[in-house]
């Protein structure tokens, strides 16, 4: 007897639900092609796969998910998954990123494989989700594949549970995958075979596949950090050594796992004593430290480099991070004890044993390295062209933008590429010109280090692969098309025309957009610099500057005052060099990148460091009259007004900014632009009580001066939080200003210059105590007004807080970003309830006490929260 319709739909229901249940990337795969021979659906049926299984399987558990697949395929930019109909595409790389994007291009129509070297997940590690990436994995149908899915307040998750979510995701819409498959390289269209001759295909290993001769019109690469396709040159973000230690341990899910409490992000001066309790307990020196629970215990923390040394855990140690942590350099018994007794002081020995996950490669799953150093591509898309035949090529997740730790932003940021990968695809398929196309992706792509969880959008509803959904102010045109030429590979130019190659080593910081400073022009720089000056002979960018009088005459050239060269001793390398950094430090916000000690170690300073370190003093003085001439400029009376604006606006970065980024930018960013300033506004006072002529001043130099103090005034006094701003002008908003325009130019620049210096704008020493130099309202909570690192940060409204610390000012609720409301006028956070009540009584308090002044405070209007009165988790 042949089996009944409900038998059927039974038996549909229970092979799709060990699809779902599955827990392995094998075994998943496995379950779907079960589920798909028994249902005798055509996998090589793209165009319709999705709509075939979803009216196969019927039952109730399926319902919801094909309910939120059917929401997102809705967007009118899939054009009802026509928009890529004719698109063939191979991604290289199944990790989170890769499949993320075979989603989308499904979603858009396109026939999509996605190829992986490994047959399993065995990342343990756990990322951090900005809250759109949880909406969008919600959206998604995460929960379905996994219930407890960034529950109650938990916004991480396994690097191994999200590829097995999003895998299973990507079958169900349509998605070909093949495990155990290595990408080797693009293979160009046989010559002489004209335009409807086979078109590019991959060399993959084993040579054999079948997927050899799949030919594609688009290739993406999201196979991490090493990519494998050419033409994509790398640069190097680097910054301060910092020494990251991931640890994940076994959990057995037990009730006493279970008791412990996660931390979701700890650092020193957060915490000092426990800190100092673990040093003087372990020997373990840490920075910080954050704990997740999820498939592992898993821990990372930031060690000091000196802790490392004195337990064993580096054997030598070197200036150079790559010898520095070397395996053959690694005690690997002493990094796994040290790992296992911070994680163990760090939960207070709660948990029952601490056992070692295993890793893939079949050992602890322990690793150090040094975060600080990232690559990031210089461009994240191209078009080749050969023998008639067009294939577009691009970059998503580690591949394009290597992740910043302290900020989670990997798996966020590497969705946005996705995203916008996906719009650039889409406009391939419409027939936009190339150049265009890839003007408009490195534009959007210029936007993608800079991005925050605070300065996108917040209507995370609206998100689509439309980037203008998702970037606030989006300016898609600021690259031209003449500008991407190179990256149109036509005809002459073969695959070796722009050869993979290593990466491009430039300092540079991550949070911004500046102009590439080749070696050789920062050499030639430093040595017209340093041109005449006694024992300096700069030949190059390392040994040449072991004994510190180089960097000290950079310095006595710019600024003589600051050092008297004259009384160096040549032989005193560490204290030249550490002087100059202390002087750079002080009079200009140029941090060190190393210390004068270890600039004078036997190999001499890294070249890598030197690089970043000068290049600092290149942007800063580049420009100004005594690189230009060679001389110091001494004779102020001699020069016109004009020429005193211009030398002021030199000091200005020339790069104009987008909007959105003036408030938003990276905590470096914002230290840099008050180095800046504050250097400026001590030197317009040297400068004034250097050179003004004892009877006075032309009216018209006066009034610049007074013009561009009024100018740096309020540009440190509007970036202080509102607190700050109200004690300086006690409710009077003008009063202030009053006083400050009736004193003398002299007397003006004396003010700024101690406002600079961290003290107060008037006598005050109770706000010197309340708010000491350096606790700034960029690092100072909102709410507990104690330290807060950027590690362990959020922000809203242009305030920074601790997670922990969100909270409504009435019922004390814990808030989330996107649904909070606002009043600015008392710079406080409301759940949606209550903050309708407050504005009742606000209206109440303003009728009785009306002040027809305004307040130099912004005013926002408050978002509408997500709940009325969201649950403390």
């Amino acid at each position: 007897m042949g089996e009944t319709e409900d038998e059927r739909t039974s038996q549909a229901g229970q092979l799709f639900e060990n699809f779902v249940q599955a827990t392995t990337c094998k075994g998943t795969l496995q379950a779907f092609s079960i589920l798909c021979r028994q249902l005798e659906l055509n996998l090589s049926d793209h165009r319709d796969f999705y709509s075939s299984l979803k009216a196969a399987i019927t039952y109730w558990k399926a319902k919801g998910l094909w309910g939120k697949l059917d929401k997102r395929a809705s967007h009118k930019e899939y054009s009802k998954g026509k928009a890529c109909a004719d698109t063939r595409c191979l991604i290289i790389g199944g990790g989170p990123c890769g499949f993320r994007s075979a989603i989308e291009l499904a979603l858009l129509g396109a026939k999509v494989v996605v190829i992986e070297k490994r047959d399993t997940f065995s990342r343990n590690n756990v990322l951090h989700l900005w809250p759109y990436t949880i909406h969008d994995l919600r959206n998604l149908g995460a929960k379905k594949f996994y219930g407890k899915f960034c529950a109650g307040s938990i916004d991480h998750i396994s690097i191994r549970q999200l590829q097995l979510m999003l895998l299973k995701i990507a079958l169900i819409v349509g998605v070909e995958v093949h495990v155990n498959v290595e990408f080797v390289k693009l293979l160009e269209p046989p010559e002489g075979q004209g335009t409807d001759g086979p078109g590019w295909r991959a060399e993959v290993r084993p040579a054999g596949h079948p997927i050899s001769n799949y030919e594609f019109d688009v290739i993406i690469g999201a196979d991490g950090r090493r990519s494998t396709l050419d033409g994509f040159k790398r640069k190097e973000f680097r910054g301060k050594l910092a020494i990251a230690i991931t640890a994940n341990f076994v959990n057995r899910n037990t009730t006493a796992e279970a008791k412990v409490e996660e931390i979701s992000g700890v650092a020193f001066i957060f915490n000092q004593k426990f800190f100092l309790e673990l040093k003087e307990e372990a020997g373990i020196d840490l920075e910080n430290i954050v704990y997740y629970k999820d498939n592992t215990h898993y821990f990372v923390m930031t060690a000091k480099k000196q802790s490392l040394l004195d337990k064993g855990v580096i054997i030598n140690d070197y200036i150079e991070t790559e010898r520095l942590l070397a395996s053959d350099n690694v005690n690997q018994e002493a990094l796994l004890s040290y790992a296992r007794e911070a994680a163990d002081f760090a939960t207070n020995y709660q948990l029952p044993s601490l056992d070692y996950a295993i890793n893939h490669y079949s050992q602890p799953d322990v690793a150090m390295f040094d975060f600080t150093c990232m690559y990031a591509s210089e461009n994240a898309a191209l078009v080749r062209e050969k023998h008639g035949h067009q294939v577009l090529v691009a970059l998503v997740g580690d591949s394009l933008l290597e992740p910043f730790w302290p900020m989670g932003t990997g798996c966020a940021r590497g969705f946005l590429a996705a995203f916008d990968t996906a719009w650039m695809i889409k406009g391939w398929a419409q027939g936009k010109e190339p150049l265009d196309l890839l003007s408009e992706r490195e534009s959007i792509y210029r936007l993608l280090p800079q991005t925050t969880a605070e300065n996108i959008s917040k209507n995370f509803e609206q998100y689509t692969i439309d980037p203008a959904t998702r970037y606030p102010n989006l300016n898609s045109t600021c690259v031209r098309p003449h500008q991407v030429r190179h990256l149109y590979i036509n005809g002459e130019q073969g695959l070796s025309s722009l050869g993979r190659s290593g990466p491009t080593r430039t300092s540079v910081n991550i949070s911004r957009q500046e102009s590439e400073v080749r070696p050789s022009r920062l050499l030639l720089w430093c040595q017209k610099q340093t041109q005449g000056y006694r024992g300096v002979d700069v030949t190059d960018l390392t040994t040449s500057w072991r004994s510190g009088l180089a960097l000290c005459a950079l310095i006595h050239r710019q600024r003589p005052d600051l050092i008297d060269f004259d009384s160096l001793n040549e032989a005193d390398c560490a204290k030249n060099n550490q002087l100059a950094f202390d002087v750079a430090e002080r009079e200009f916000g140029i941090q060190p990148v190393t210390t004068g000690k270890e600039m004078n170690a036997e190999q001499g300073p890294d070249k890598l460091i030197m690089v970043l370190y000068l290049s600092k003093f290149y942007e800063m003085f580049r420009n100004s009259p005594q690189s230009i001439t060679g001389r110091a400029f001494h004779n102020y009376s001699s020069r016109t007004t004009n020429s005193l604006y211009n030398s002021i606006n030199q000091a200005l970065p020339r790069k104009r900014i987008p909007k959105v980024d003036k408030n938003l930018l990276l905590c470096e960013r914002e230290e840099q632009k008050e180095n800046k300033v504050r250097s400026m506004a001590t030197q317009l006072l040297a400068r004034f009580e250097e050179n003004a002529p004892s009877c006075g001043m032309h009216r018209q130099v006066q009034l610049h001066f007074s013009f561009l103090l009024l100018l740096l005034f309020f540009f440190f006094f509007l970036k202080q939080p509102v607190s700050i701003r109200r004690h300086y002008y006690t409710n009077d908003p003008y009063n202030l200003l009053k006083q400050f325009n009736k004193k003398s130019i002299k007397e003006r620049a004396q003010q700024l210059s101690r406002l600079f210096t961290g003290k107060p704008l008037q006598p005050q020493t109770s706000m010197r105590k309340e708010f000491p130099q350096g606790l700034g309202g960029s690092d100072t909570c909102h709410f507990c007004k104690k330290r807060v690192y950027i590690m362990e940060r959020l922000s809203a409204e242009g305030y920074f807080f601790h997670r922990e610390c969100f909270r409504c000012n009435i019922c004390g609720c814990t808030l989330r970003l996107g649904g909070h409301a606002f009043d600015s006028n008392q710079g406080a956070f409301y759940c949606k309830l209550h903050f309708s009540q407050q504005k009742i009584s606000s209206r109440h308090r303003r009728g009785e006490l009306a002040d027809p002044r305004p307040a130099l405070v912004l005013i926002t209007r408050p978002q509408t929260a997500s709940a009325a009165c969201p649950q403390v988790p």
